[in-house]
């Protein structure tokens, strides 16, 4: 008998949501980094296990926006809440409760939201600071279940499943059985761009980059990709190119070879960079470059 779940993952920026998504699909489809505020919208990842279907949602990581991307982001992680069955709360080892999740505490409890609560990045530290976290967060809420895991190394991931299944109702599949994500293919392939740009540009040009697919098309195996990036400065621009373009075709050629992983064809990607100056404090571009409410 067919059973589904919806489940949102909800913490801190940089706690480890996106790398715990790609851990328990087994596939890269939320982009990764060490910068917090990496996800910036709702990313889909869907699991067919057995009977059972788990459909994910990574959202972006809470915290108190700066500008009106921030508020965007917020808006998404908010709604995702809303919409699921259980919230998997991601906190790290030797985390305290903050405003934030006090604030996230509160709403769950409000609305009786199952929740389970993942201690992330025990592979960084010792038996004692995961329990002082367990015991810090526990006096706070009565978590239906407390999890220790590492999302890096996949260890103790299995046991999310465990106590998900708990949660799963008997229905039909929202989605075929093959499916990942929901997620366009140029959004996928924004994203891979994206990532690529935030793991190699270091802290010089923060998140001040956006991707957008000017033209998507595949003939004959091979997929056809023009991207333009835009920064928020003339003067990040030639720092995302580098000196007599080398680092734009780092970027590239990771970027390429990643999106020919993914999608099992040749690719070629025509990258270019523009400015548009201070875009994420614009509701008009952001809405343009795809931040758009559902």
């Amino acid at each position: 008998m067919k059973k589904n779940l919806f489940a949102a993952l909800l913490g801190r920026p940089n706690v480890g949501k996106s790398t715990l998504l790609n851990q328990m699909l087994g596939e890269h489809v939320s982009i990764v980094s060490p910068k917090p505020q990496t996800t910036r919208t709702k990313i889909t990842g869907i699991l067919t296990r057995g009977e059972t279907q788990y459909v994910f949602l990574d959202t972006p990581g809470i915290h108190r926006p700066k500008d009106k991307l921030g508020s965007y982001m917020m808006k998404v992680a908010d709604g995702a809440a809303s919409d699921v069955d259980v919230v998997l709360l991601l906190v790290e080892a030797g985390d305290r409760v903050g405003p934030v999740e006090t604030e996230l505490l509160r709403r769950f409890e409000g609305a009786k939201l199952p929740t389970i609560l993942i201690i992330n990045k025990i592979d960084l530290c010792d038996a004692q600071k995961i329990g002082d976290t367990i015991a810090r967060f526990s006096d706070r809420h009565r978590f239906d279940a407390v999890i220790p895991i590492s999302a890096k190394t996949g260890k103790n991931v299995g046991i999310i499943f465990e106590e998900l299944e708990k949660f799963a109702e008997q229905g039909p599949w929202f989605f075929p059985d093959d499916m990942m994500t929901d997620q366009p293919e140029r959004v996928i392939v924004s994203e891979i761009i994206r990532e690529k740009l935030l793991l190699l540009l270091g802290d010089e040009v923060p998140h001040g980059v956006a991707v957008v697919i000017e033209s998507f098309s595949e003939k004959k195996n091979l997929l056809s990709v023009r991207a333009e990036i835009f920064c928020e400065k003339t003067s990040h621009k030639p720092i995302i190119i580098g000196k007599n373009g080398e680092m734009l075709k780092r970027i590239g050629t990771r970027a390429r070879e990643d999106m020919e992983r993914f999608f099992g064809v040749k690719v070629f990607l025509d990258l270019w960079v523009k400015v548009k100056e201070n875009w994420r404090d614009s509701t008009a571009v952001i809405a343009n470059f795809g931040f758009k409410d559902e």
